[in-house]
């Protein structure tokens, strides 16, 4: 496949997005970036002397916008959402308006020959049954609204013929546009600034995946798109489904003063708890370079940098 070849990624200066859209370029991709820049980041400054990057300001509900950009793209990558239970807890309107209608409805605006590869999270599994991995093929039960909009996207994409569904687990590690309120990143935060964890329901399992094995999962989707179409794919670390508890004391091994403290009352309410199989991506050739220590050792020295926790979706 050239590698002249256009891609739009709408949120390309997210957390995902800014980590994707260099090493697309790196890779001699022409990238459009289609963003509202709603936190307002600059993420995306150091790529913009490449003459092979564009971005448009503009919001993903504009469908003439949307028509505009979609029709100079080969390749389609929507990260733009509001991203996390919480944020579309906060904002449901907004949430059905980004995450689901404005999504069915570029789906709806793309050519059979365009190649659409989605983000969708793994909390569609919702609580999945004990010691039994979630396969792509195990029902989707999704306990949030942002769960419920990701599943409907994926059955929309899916029923195309040129779309590859990302099933991701959650994302951690450093990121031009940082996010400290996704889990990995929010405990070694409290871990690097506080000493301290409090744990809500701690047996609570899920599985996590670096945002730049994210990047390169997409990467891998594109050069191989014609023998992974048609199919969702599991994306995390097949070593890392564990437990809160378990991350935790995964994290006390880099911070040794850390103190884990399990709460006797009160509950989480992000009601998640699931093991994951990664085996179909690895089937599709395509493994994680960064491990979860990897990812830890790096948010330590980052935290050292960050000092204000004004890097969240919520």
């Amino acid at each position: 496949m050239s590698s002249q070849l256009r891609v739009l990624v709408t949120g390309g200066a997210g957390y995902l997005g800014s980590t994707l859209v260099p090493l697309l370029l790196d890779e001699g991709f022409h990238v459009h970036v289609f963003d509202n820049f709603m936190f307002r980041q600059n993420s995306l400054a150091h790529v913009c002397a490449n003459p092979n990057f564009s971005v448009t300001y503009g919001d993903i509900r504009s469908d003439d916008l949307m028509q505009e950009a979609l029709a100079k793209a080969d390749i389609v990558i929507p990260l733009a959402a509001l991203v996390g239970a919480p944020l579309c807890k906060r904002d449901p309107v907004g949430a059905k308006t980004i995450n689901l209608d404005a999504h069915l409805s570029m789906i709806k605006m793309l050519s059979p020959s365009q190649y659409l590869l989605a983000p969708i999270t793994n909390s569609g599994y919702g609580i999945g049954e004990k010691d039994k991995f979630c396969t792509e093929e195990s029902p989707l039960r999704p306990l949030s609204l942002y769960g419920q909009h990701k599943v409907e996207v994926e059955n929309a994409g899916l029923a195309r013929q040129n779309t590859i569904s990302f099933r991701l687990a959650t994302v951690f590690g450093m990121s031009p546009r940082m996010r400290i309120d996704l889990l990995v990143n929010d405990f070694v935060h409290r871990a690097a600034t506080d000493r301290a964890i409090v744990l809500f329901e701690p047996h609570f399992k899920r599985n996590y995946i670096h945002v730049r094995d994210v990047a390169r999962v997409f990467l891998h989707g594109i050069r191989n798109f014609e023998s992974m179409r048609g199919r969702p794919y599991n994306v995390g670390l097949s070593d890392a489904n564990l437990s809160k508890l378990e991350l935790c004391q995964r994290i006390k091994q880099h911070v040794p003063e850390l103190v884990i403290l399990e709460a006797p009352f009160g509950e989480d309410p992000d009601k998640r708890d699931y093991i994951v199989s990664n085996e179909r991506i690895e089937g599709a050739g395509w493994k994680p370079a960064h491990s979860l220590d990897d990812g830890i050792r790096e948010l330590i020295k980052g935290y050292t940098m960050i000092r204000a926790n004004i890097y969240s979706n919520v």
